[in-house]
């Protein structure tokens, strides 16, 4: 009777865990558009100067991003354990590094940090759902190389915090972390300080091998804390900066892959 009883409650849980995840996705389209098509035009209508309105575009992404990590939360989609979201929302012109086992990383930071800035894949510039919030918020695209570094510079040194994801798209579960060099490019081109947060999420789900419906038997736990002792930048009188890259990409990635085995 017992088991019947547990075998009935577990499916019970992931029917509504099933139900809510899409509700919660949905919320999250619909979402964009509301923001696209009512609120940024209205805030453009009160607020002037570009700058003026794109920091008000993303300070609503930010209270939009804590409102959708909330529903997931009461939902019970996930369990959040943000231990370090105060240092977070106190960080200023810092270039915010992190591993990105799952689809919801950046949403979860941007919820974190108010004043946010991120890199974001040229190719969501045609999302219809979130395009809108892309080009108002003024997300810098990955398309142009060179535009990328000058428009990272200019928002760290406006106080910034500026998020990446060094292996350029969400992690294969059962791989290790595969860093890109876009990240120690911007890094050691633009001298920035850096802060790295690792993410853990267990069981592993909304990876980039699965579909948003493929969730898990059990409550999902998301778990981010910041790391210490990050790999210092330092340049070499005679040396390329493009071997200096690979050198600083290499270090970030095996410091990486120290954390994440400490963290198993």
């Amino acid at each position: 009777m017992f088991k019947a009883l547990n075998y009935v409650y577990k499916a019970l849980n992931y029917l509504w865990r099933l139900f809510a995840t899409a509700t919660c996705f949905s919320l999250f389209g619909v979402g964009g558009l509301i923001l696209t098509m009512l609120v940024f035009p209205l805030q453009k209508l009160c607020i002037r100067g570009e700058q003026a309105q794109k920091r008000a575009a993303r300070t609503t992404v930010h209270y939009s991003f804590r409102f959708f990590i909330a529903m997931m939360a009461f939902t019970r989609i996930f369990a959040f354990d943000l231990r370090d979201r105060a240092k977070l929302a106190q960080l200023q012109g810092q270039l915010v590094l992190a591993n990105h086992p799952s689809l919801i990383d950046v949403v979860v930071l941007l919820s974190i940090i108010p004043n946010a800035d991120c890199v974001v894949k040229a190719h969501l510039f045609s999302n219809p759902f979130i395009r809108g919030v892309i080009k108002n918020t003024g997300y810098i695209s990955n398309a142009d190389p060179e535009a990328l570094l000058d428009a990272c510079k200019s928002s760290l040194e406006q106080g910034n915090n500026l998020i990446i994801f060094p292996e350029g798209t969400r992690t294969v579960p059962g791989k290790e972390v595969v860093f890109q060099r876009g990240a120690a490019n911007i890094a050691l081109r633009c001298q920035a300080s850096i802060t790295t947060v690792l993410i853990n999420v267990m069981p592993s789900t909304l990876t980039k091998a699965e579909s948003w419906y493929q969730i898990p038997s059990e409550k999902a736990k998301f778990m981010l804390r910041l790391t210490r002792n990050v790999p210092s930048i330092s340049t070499a009188a005679g040396t390329s900066m493009s071997k200096q890259v690979r050198h600083y990409c290499r270090e970030l990635e095996r410091y990486f892959k120290q954390e994440l085995q400490l963290n198993d």
